[in-house]
């Protein structure tokens, strides 16, 4: 079962270097522009707070306040555009705001562990990602849960149980979804709502939804970089949404011979990218197998591409895990061509396509492809 995509990926930038960003200082900043104040416990005189902006891979810093002996601190700066920040006490303790040069906010709370409640005034988006991501956690939470269970029941034995741990964990998931749907639709003019679909939602499952927001934040907010990222993002995926037809593959074989993924029209095709390196893939192999087993005879192919750089473990893998359909590699890893044509970000990543090359569906595993396949090929 998947986690929730991305929750607290975000936040987990902060721990990278930080390059070419130069930080301001609280007693320095310029009268016009945003404030960050506030009240922190549980921290003694001295303890820095810390604020950075998000930039397009990193967050860059941008102020630092030294507590005083009441916990009181005060961040300030500018900015050239509305943006997400981060106040930061430690790795462990830090919480998201949103900031423009209006921005007066207050935000008081215990300095050991901010990420589990704090209070924010003075921003209104501030304030609803404050709301939002409390929901988004709890979820995590009950997802954690349901799947501790499914891990138990199944290592008991008990697999009466088993599908509805998983009916139970889809409807959670389901429901975050839903719900971050709702924020972003009902705040179209937000800078958190781009941003929002850029890091909460995945691309290629909701890619409808992201498309329709990006329209709109390109009239709404054209500058914004999270904008920007967000239609670069999608870009590469255009061409590979469902309903699309196949970009094509031409790689060599295992026995150099240039095979096409053209070549196997008139067959359900799964375009399966993976590498022997990646234990994932691996671990997903057995059903893929089970599944080409299963249909084969139906008139369903696979067409593997791996992202291996070395021929020999290449080969090896192949043999190893019993994957006796098509295989090809430019053995370029993540730099494959057609990796990039396809816009792949991480592996295993699975395509299905109709008979006519068309694409109906993506990362399929283990059950889901055998139930999906059993309904196309009847």
């Amino acid at each position: 079962m998947k986690s929730l995509l991305l929750i607290g990926s975000v936040l987990a930038m902060a721990n990278s270097c930080n390059k070419g960003a130069t930080p301001t200082t609280g007693t320095a900043a310029a009268a016009a522009g945003y404030q960050v104040s506030g009240q922190l416990t549980n921290a003694p005189a001295g303890t820095k707070v810390y604020l950075a902006e998000l930039g397009d891979t990193q967050f860059e810093p941008r102020d630092t306040a030294t507590l005083d002996a009441q916990g009181k601190y005060v961040l300030q700066g500018t900015t050239t555009a509305p943006g997400m920040y981060q106040l930061k006490v430690t790795d462990a303790s830090q919480v998201l705001l949103v900031l423009d040069n209006q921005s007066r906010v207050q935000l008081t709370g215990d300095a050991t562990k901010l990420g589990e409640g704090y209070t924010v005034k003075g921003s209104k988006d501030s304030e609803l990602w404050q709301r939002l991501n409390s929901s988004l956690q709890q979820s995590k939470l009950r997802m954690a849960a349901v799947e501790q269970r499914y891990g138990q029941n199944a290592q008991a034995g008990r697999t009466d149980s088993l599908q509805l741990l998983k009916d139970k964990y889809l409807a959670v998931q389901a429901g975050t979804t839903a719900a971050i749907k709702r924020v972003v639709r009902e705040n179209p003019k937000s800078v958190l709502s781009a941003f929002v679909v850029g890091n909460l939602l995945n691309p290629d499952e909701q890619f409808g939804f992201a498309d329709s927001m990006a329209t709109q934040f390109k009239q709404t907010m054209p500058d914004s970089r999270y904008t920007k990222a967000l239609v670069a993002r999608l870009e590469p995926l255009r061409s590979t949404a469902r309903g699309e037809m196949a970009p094509e593959i031409s790689l060599p074989a295992p026995d150099g011979k240039t095979v096409a993924l053209s070549s196997l029209r008139g067959k359900y095709v799964l375009i399966d990218f993976w590498a022997s390196w990646c234990g994932p893939c691996r671990q997903e192999n057995p059903n893929v197998v089970k599944a080409y087993k299963r249909f084969k005879s139906k008139g369903f192919e696979i067409y593997s591409v791996s992202f291996d750089q070395d021929r020999g473990k290449w080969l090896k893998a192949i043999q190893a895990d019993g994957l006796t359909w098509t295989h090809v590699s430019d053995l370029k890893g993540w730099e494959s061509v057609a990796g990039q044509t396809y816009g792949v970000k991480s592996i295993p990543l699975s395509i299905l396509l109709d008979p006519q090359g068309r694409i109906i569906d993506k990362n399929l595993r283990g059950e889901a492809l055998e139930a999906k396949l059993a309904s196309v090929l009847k």
